[in-house]
């Protein structure tokens, strides 16, 4: 049966796989976007492509009414901007926020979605050493982890009005079209790879084609709560750099010392440099099944070797 769905960050990496594989089931996708123009050029397929200030849920909110389900994947770019203190509110209101006004906005319409799905990330937790993180892990402490707590908070509040509410706490998605791993590779090329810091810091990686499925699972499963959306099998970071290194063909001795990074982008350094040993352990107790389990077979994958 054709389900109505609601998309935020749809232009986004994540959301934009959402948007067609859930295009390609046959499902009637509606986006909220700032960027009309950008959604039509990236999704000429739709119809529904709906003008976004979160601040303004008069202009939007009827458009929620009769729908199934709603993602909610929008956020400013946390590395958008050096983090500066004007930065930072921006990186906390585009969550907290926009999260705020779409709940509100549900809770006055007439005919709800069964479910909320939103987005959140592992920064939540903080950095932690070797410690094994699991859903019920404590939050940390750092602005990241604040960031974290305040988004969940909002969307949990979805749950006021008998709607099933998920918080799915993203890895760093390994894509070859943005993101981390793109911005990796060029140091390879150049014979000069290797790893972040010194290496020891654990990296909670997921391939862009697993995190996908798991919104997907979410949206189609009673799970509720919290989600870890990451690989069963983290690694370190200098394990990450060697099998990048391995799969290149390509040295990868070498290291960015961590005084460069955080010269390079301040108090974002925080985040790049943290040990984040996360599990994805109501993933594994629902029996979801991961395409990418390991780092070599996901990152062949992506780069096409």
């Amino acid at each position: 049966m054709k389900r109505k769905i609601v998309i935020t960050g749809a232009t986004g990496l994540i959301g934009g796989e959402i948007c067609r594989k859930l295009h390609e089931k046959g499902d009637e996708i509606t986006i909220f976007t700032r960027g009309v123009n950008k959604g039509r050029a990236l999704f000429p397929f739709l119809n529904n492509i709906i003008e976004w200030d979160y601040n303004k849920p008069e202009t939007w909110r009827n458009e929620l009414n009769g729908k199934d389900a709603i993602i909610h994947l929008a956020g400013a770019n946390v590395f958008g901007e050096r983090w500066s203190s004007r930065y930072k509110r921006i990186i906390m209101e585009s969550r907290r926020g926009a999260t705020r006004n779409l709940v509100e906005s549900i809770g006055l319409i007439n005919n709800r979605p069964k479910v909320f799905i939103s987005s959140s990330a592992v920064g939540y937790y903080g950095s932690n050493g070797d410690e094994e993180l699991t859903e019920g892990s404590p939050a940390g402490t750092d602005f990241l982890s604040t960031v974290c707590q305040e988004w969940e908070y909002e969307a949990k509040q979805v749950e006021r009005y008998g709607v099933r509410r998920v918080s799915i706490r993203t890895g760093i998605v390994l894509s070859a079209e943005e993101g981390a791993l793109k911005r990796m590779l060029l140091p390879y090329k150049m014979f000069a790879g290797g790893s972040l810091g010194r290496g020891g810091q654990w990296f909670p990686w997921i391939h862009i084609d697993d995190i996908v499925n798991v919104y997907l699972y979410a949206l189609e499963n009673e799970l509720a709560g919290e989600i870890n959306g990451t690989s069963p099998n983290p690694v370190t970071m200098k394990e990450f750099a060697r099998t990048l290194g391995k799969v290149l063909h390509r040295p990868s001795f070498l290291s960015v010392p961590e005084f460069i990074i955080k010269l390079a982008v301040g108090e974002g350094a925080e985040s790049i440099l943290s040990s984040l040993r996360v599990m994805p352990q109501k993933l594994i107790k629902n029996s979801f099944k991961f395409k990418y389990e390991h780092l070599e077979p996901a990152l062949i994958s992506l780069l096409k070797i």
